[in-house]
């Protein structure tokens, strides 16, 4: 397994700043994130490490050559929007860049796309399961023609009112996933896990891995601490910010002794990527690039 971190925590830095970052501080891929250029869509979107758009073969090569000048790979290209909004334009939006997202990929001969399915939040799993398969039948069979596997994130995407009550994520959990891939049967279709979002959701973050061995594609490291007493006031059925918050891992609810271990069990041997959404160290460069340092220590001893 390699060691690395999602470079959204790190705006402030430009992709050779950033890089060389990781390789002082012993990490060794970056999951680079590659929204479209303009104003984010919410916190920890919006950042732009590489830019697809119109990205050619000669800009791909410069990319290369900046990564292995530091030494530090790419686990893969990410951009998580909704596809499946329910504002038209919003999900075209969306589905051609996560296009353009795909082609830079194959350009920078990497593996991985991370992203989300997406969600009309109003609607129940079945009542959008006809629009998921319309729009991700295609964007599979597109990310194949060019040799990309796709990692869906499992998260949820409710955390405020607004995300009231489905969320603006579909593959929230095992069962779902089991529809998903049953229906898109592809190679090229799979996760990228984070296992916070099953801890967020009271299941055992490892219980799920034996089953999906072959379909974990990339992997999120990040936590969640559950408040307990936020819980006994406001109820599960309250928006999730209220009674939990993200966390680096080791300052959460997850065994990460036991998260790991079970990663080896499967034989996975991929990237694991630390996500920082814990505002606890800070919202400045040097407190977001600390909570890395120290999730990154409590970690380092898994990996050899």
């Amino acid at each position: 397994m390699k060691l690395g971190f999602v470079s959204a925590i790190l705006p402030d830095l430009l992709l050779d700043a950033l890089l060389a970052f990781a390789k002082t501080e012993g990490f060794a891929c970056v999951e680079a994130m590659c929204w479209p250029q303009g104003k984010a869509e919410r916190k920890f979107a919006g950042v732009t490490h590489i830019d697809v758009e119109g990205l050619t073969q000669a800009g791909a090569d410069d990319i290369n050559a900046v990564c292995q000048k530091h030494g530090v790979v790419l686990s893969g290209l990410g951009y998580y929007p909704n596809p499946l909004d329910p504002d038209a334009e919003t999900s075209e939006r969306a589905v051609v860049h996560l296009r353009k997202v795909i082609a830079a990929a194959q350009k920078l001969g990497l593996e991985n796309v991370n992203t989300f399915v997406g969600r009309d939040w109003s609607k129940s799993v079945d009542d959008n399961w006809p629009r998921f398969l319309r729009t991700w039948q295609p964007l599979i069979a597109y990310a194949a023609d060019h040799g990309i596997k796709i990692g869906i994130e499992n998260c949820p995407m409710f955390f405020t009112g607004d995300e009231w009550p489905g969320g603006k994520n579909l593959a929230t959990s095992p069962a779902i996933w089991r529809r998903m891939f049953s229906d898109i049967p592809s190679d090229n279709f799979g996760l990228n896990f984070d296992p916070s979002h099953f801890a967020l959701q009271f299941i055992d973050p490892a219980s799920a891995l034996r089953e999906f061995r072959a379909k974990l594609f990339h992997l999120h490291a990040k936590d969640v601490k559950i408040h307990h007493d936020r819980l006994n006031e406001v109820g599960i059925f309250a928006p999730p910010l209220q009674w939990h918050q993200p966390r680096i891992p080791g300052y959460g609810e997850i065994d990460w002794r036991r998260f790991i271990a079970s990663l080896m069990e499967i034989g996975y041997d991929g990237p694991v990527c630390i996500e920082v959404e814990d505002d606890t160290f800070g919202r400045t460069l040097a407190g977001r690039q600390s909570a890395l340092r120290v999730a990154r220590n409590i970690l380092h001893p898994y990996f050899s």
